[in-house]
């Protein structure tokens, strides 16, 4: 088989170099991680060249002066040198209906570039409807062992979006997971499912061919299509479903786990909003997300309007700015670089067109982020907003109670933005009793 007519050089070049042919423990070097290949790339990037050209220029050649305690040439050199699984892989993916987006494609998420930066995956495999990979929608989250109350709820919500137009997003995992997909399915709605493994085998199943085959689904992952499952794989999915969509809703999650973890990175990265659903269950930890940030979702099913979900407290739509353009995209494409998605979206904000590439490369080197909780580049910046607020409510001393009151924020999370709001000189924190107050209006005492 001729992979060329498939893929591109720069493609296949990715593949090779991050990509699983067979199950791991038969690999002899193993794939470059997202990490670790997001430090290759940039070096690339700084020598003038792509991944391509590692199958046109003799690679020993081209990596001279490439050093990294983790990636040796030799192991580059080797994972280049598997061509022939690859298109053996290749062949028998495409058969079951499978094809590959990288990131230099158009197709690629713009909401992953955009949010996970270099973390998102250098390649996706799929099957079904590419199109629906820039949808957005709404997120739906919960536990396999769901109650039958929860799984009927959560199915009639997939319905319902698919009767207003938006897609579901979740990981068709058994459970909360299914009944969303299935609900939109069945109603002829878009869904957008992130499988942590068997994506080759779900490609066939009879669960998923009517929107596969409808044009209305499409199921991704960023492993190794045959592989089984996995409990880090499903944990590490969590962030995609989240970062696809524009929205997010929590149907039950327990004390530990994959849903929890995956909600608590959504709320301390700032991706999309997250709704709970409430529930009786003591063994649950919806109350403690909320606790953290998350939102209760209110009114019966028959009564909720999922539109109502993607706008914010003042009723503003929310909006996300897809500007992440890969290292190796053709330049020519720029409509993927600066174009903006019409539908709805979390964050936006103004764009300096000037400084892209300075901001690329400022994004690379940030992989490994020395300033953990600060909000991501080109979000709306929620600190920002809450320092106006201060310069408000804080004209006269006030107590750290009674800015809980009235900005409804965690108190832990009003105490660090405190914090950086005193370093910051915005506020002077006043003592016995403590309280704060804007450093242009302090008081005297």
């Amino acid at each position: 088989m001729n992979v060329t007519r498939l893929l591109s050089p720069s493609a296949q070049a990715t593949l090779l170099l991050t990509s699983y042919f067979s199950k791991a423990s038969s690999e002899t070097a193993k794939p470059l991680t997202n990490a670790e290949w997001g430090r290759f790339a940039l070096w690339l990037k700084e020598k003038s060249a792509t991944p391509a050209d590692l199958l046109v220029i003799d690679p020993k050649v081209l990596l001279q002066g490439w050093h990294d305690t983790r990636v040796s040439t030799e192991r580059i050199l080797e994972l280049l040198n598997r061509g022939h699984s690859l298109a053996l892989a290749m062949e028998k993916w495409q058969r079951a209906g499978l094809w590959v987006v990288t990131r230099s494609d158009p197709e690629y998420p713009k909401r992953l570039k955009h949010r996970l930066k270099t973390d998102c995956p250098p390649v996706l495999f799929g099957c079904g409807n590419k199109a629906l990979l820039n949808a957005g929608g709404l997120a739906v989250v919960g536990s396999r062992n769901a109650s039958d109350f929860d799984l009927a709820f959560t199915n009639q919500l997939g319905s319902k979006a698919a009767s207003e137009g938006i897609a579901i997003v979740s990981g068709g995992a058994r459970g909360v997971d299914e009944a969303a997909m299935q609900g939109a399915i069945k109603q002829g709605g878009d869904v957008i499912g992130v499988m942590a493994d068997s994506l080759l085998k779900a490609a066939t199943s009879a669960k998923w061919r009517k929107g596969l085959m409808d044009g209305h689904a499409v199921l991704v992952s960023p492993f190794y299509p045959e592989a089984g499952f996995s409990a880090g794989n499903a944990m590490a999915r969590n962030k995609y479903i989240y970062c696809l969509a524009d929205c997010s809703l929590v149907i039950h999650s327990g004390k530990s786990g994959g849903t929890l973890n995956g909600a608590e990175e959504n709320l301390k990265k700032y991706w999309v909003p997250l709704w709970v659903k409430r529930t009786s269950d003591p063994e649950a930890a919806n109350a403690d997300l909320v606790a953290k940030g998350g939102r209760w979702l209110e009114g019966h099913e028959q009564q909720l309007t999922i539109a109502e979900l993607f706008r914010n407290e003042n009723g503003i739509g929310t909006h996300v700015r897809e500007d992440q353009a890969d290292f190796f995209s053709n330049p020519t494409q720029s409509d993927f670089v600066t174009g903006a998605e019409p539908q709805q979206e979390f964050y936006e904000s103004s764009r300096d067109s000037t400084n892209v590439e300075h901001r690329q490369e400022t994004e690379v080197c940030s992989a490994m982020p020395t300033q953990p909780e600060a909000v991501p580049s080109g979000y709306l910046d929620f600190y920002k907003l809450f320092t106006e607020e201060l310069a408000r409510l804080a004209t006269e001393p006030v107590n750290v109670d009674e800015l809980v009151l009235s900005t409804k924020l965690h108190k832990s999370q009003l105490s660090d933005w405190l914090k950086r709001a005193e370093q910051e000189r915005i506020v002077v924190k006043l003592n016995s009793p403590v309280r704060y107050q804007i450093t242009d209006k302090k008081s005297k005492d």
